[in-house]
């Protein structure tokens, strides 16, 4: 795939949580927890990662926090997106809100993901 948008996340339930809320050219890399600095050195080397917009999406939780320092050190020019704490992990957050925290990132999403939300985000 040939895009210019990757998100990462951590496992494969987030991706499948991510997937059909998007309606845009994006990679989504699943890193299948939290990996070593030569795992990502591979995924950074093997995406061409430094020449891509890059997201951050990954669980509110310690190996999350984790995940998104060696993450952050490798991609310094990456956009880290956060989920509510509330819900703790991107695949037990409702669509509606990882489509906002994705639209406000200027990822295209599909717009019914954004029901009932009022203009300004808010429900």
């Amino acid at each position: 795939m040939d895009t210019e948008k990757v998100i990462i996340v951590e496992g494969r339930t987030d991706l499948k949580k991510v997937q059909p809320i998007l309606d845009d050219d994006v990679l989504i890399i699943c890193t299948n927890g939290t990996i070593g600095i030569d795992k990502v050195e591979e995924i950074v080397d093997n995406y061409l990662l430094d020449e891509k917009d890059v997201y951050i999406l990954v669980d509110e939780d310690d190996s999350g926090h984790k995940l998104r320092k060696q993450l952050n050190k490798e991609l310094p020019h990456a956009i880290n997106l956060y989920v509510d704490r509330s819900y703790r992990e991107v695949a037990t957050t409702p669509d509606r809100e990882n489509a906002s925290i994705l639209v406000n990132a200027n990822i295209n999403i599909h717009p019914q993901y954004l029901k009932g939300f009022n203009e300004d985000g808010r429900n």
